[in-house]
């Protein structure tokens, strides 16, 4: 290049628009610009053949593949349900040992069994799973019934006094309303179970009477009976309430705690996953 070229300075085109001294360059866009412009216009035009796209009289246009947000839930949901069922299958054909013997199936069950209470059993149990006033703790060791896997589902299947045929049926004697002990003969019983968990509380006269009309059930220290649901009574947990308040109304009223049968609202599968999952909480034995 000469230096003539050098210096000789070239002179834009203009297209003659001018506002405050600046002029508009005539200069075209760059080619790469145009070409992504063609690209989403083409783009544009099958996004509209393909998918929902216009306003139209009634909704939109559907497009040829007939795409929405509820056809691709429910196909997502479909193979969802289509990888359960093989699990749930699996689960169904095995015992509840068996099925803890297999890290996967057992995986699956544990958390097939926390959406399930948490669907069915938290209203009572609550969402940790310790219960309330009336209505058991499953995280501690204490059992009406027996806290082994078996008993665990027997529980969930059938309820207790539910009205199930096979239901857990246990009932204590309302001692006050039947008039079989008297109201002193009452007051000194829930002396001699207080001592039994609270140092300090000695009742001879509670004693003989306990022995006379509870220890059939809860044996005579008091230990329960698992096989009857009859409740440990020195282990200091107590479903009503341990306090002399609480002991007078449960042996003057007695108390019929309700649990429902799952055996018909909920498959075979799931009550399986509902035993696993209450049995690994940690006061499973």
């Amino acid at each position: 290049m000469t230096e003539e070229n050098k210096n000789k300075k070239i002179t834009p085109e203009t297209t003659g628009h001018e506002w405050d001294g600046i002029s508009e360059y005539n200069v075209p866009a760059p080619r790469w610009w145009l070409i992504t412009w063609i690209i989403c216009i083409i783009w544009a035009i099958i996004y509209w053949i393909f998918f929902p796209a216009w306003p139209i009289p009634g909704g939109n246009s559907k497009g040829i593949l007939h795409w929405s947000k509820q056809s691709q839930l429910a196909k997502t949901q479909a193979e969802i349900n289509a990888k359960q069922s093989v699990y749930l299958e699996k689960i169904s054909q095995m015992n509840l040992q068996e099925i803890r013997q297999d890290p996967n199936i057992m995986e699956f069950a544990l958390n097939g069994g926390r959406i399930a209470f948490k669907e069915n059993c938290a209203a009572c149990h609550g969402i940790d799973t310790q219960g309330g006033k009336g209505f058991p703790n499953l995280n501690d060791d204490d059992w009406l019934w027996g806290g082994k896997l078996e008993d665990i589902e027997q529980t969930i299947r059938y309820g207790i006094r539910s009205g199930h045929d096979k239901a857990r049926m246990s009932q204590m004697p309302a001692f006050g309303l039947d008039k079989i002990l008297t109201r002193d003969d009452i007051n000194d019983v829930v002396e001699y179970v207080m001592s039994l968990s609270k140092p300090g509380f000695v009742n001879l006269s509670g004693e003989k009477i306990f022995a006379e009309n509870c220890a059939s059930c809860h044996g005579i220290e008091g230990n329960g009976d698992r096989s009857i649901g009859a409740p440990n009574l020195n282990d200091k947990i107590w479903l009503y309430g341990g306090d002399r308040p609480d002991l007078l109304f449960t042996i003057t009223y007695s108390r019929a705690g309700v649990m429902p049968y799952w055996a018909s609202r909920l498959d075979d599968s799931t009550i399986k996953e509902l035993a696993l999952y209450i049995h690994a909480l940690g006061g499973g034995e």
